[in-house]
């Protein structure tokens, strides 16, 4: 996965700097091109970083009462424009009774983060996402709802590993290294909750977590 972006980046770099490329516009397109994967590379890096603090003892939480409404509504305001070039409606909601909650707001945000950026990355144009809060019980219940192509039975048991794709489903094709769920596991574990995902192969995939209220 860093190799790939790595030797695009150098054959986009070399064919500019031998000055095989002196058509302008051209030249445009490589240093786009270019951009995307040093944008790539940076994204693989992060999630790198973020295993390494899971794996070096977990993550040092910042926890204070604050509002999942309105980091709902900031995620979907910041993915809004990747569901409407992508086609995908976008929405969400919270219920009473979920703020305020105490979390790490910047490390629970990236957990979501990834959640809706998976929903959205493998839901079809005309799709939607949905991220719903609620109050249940004990626990505030979040869930990331996608009508895209699903995931196979057999590959459920394994979607939080890291550097896991299925062959058919939610793979390669469709971006990643396979560390986004497994960041996201391992952030919501680290604030005592629990995550699972239930999906209909070509209906729809569902991730649930849950947090304690206290």
């Amino acid at each position: 996965d860093l190799r790939t972006p790595l030797s695009s980046i150098r054959l986009l770099v070399e064919a500019l700097s031998d000055g095989v490329v002196d058509d302008p516009d051209l030249i445009q397109n490589y240093l786009s091109q270019t951009k995307k994967h040093v944008d790539i590379l940076s994204l693989l890096i992060d999630d790198l970083f973020q295993i390494s603090q899971l794996d070096a003892g977990g993550i040092p939480l910042n926890l204070e009462p604050a509002s999942l409404a309105d980091l709902i509504s900031d995620t979907l305001e910041s993915f809004s424009g990747l569901a409407s070039q992508k086609g995908v409606n976008l929405s969400g909601s919270a219920s009473a009774g979920v703020d305020p909650i105490n979390i790490d707001v910047l490390w629970l945000g990236r957990a979501i983060n990834n959640l809706v950026s998976n929903a959205i990355r493998h839901t079809p144009t005309n799709g939607s996402v949905t991220v719903c809060a609620k109050s249940v019980g004990d626990n505030i219940l979040v869930a990331v709802t996608d009508t895209g192509e699903g995931i196979n039975p057999q590959d459920l048991p394994h979607v939080f590993e890291r550097f896991y794709r299925g062959e058919k489903s939610r793979n390669r094709s469709g971006g990643g290294a396979g560390l986004g769920l497994a960041i996201a596991k391992g952030i919501v574990e680290a604030h005592q909750g629990k995550i699972f995902v239930k999906s209909t192969p070509g209906q729809e995939t569902v991730f649930t977590f849950t947090l304690p209220k206290r």
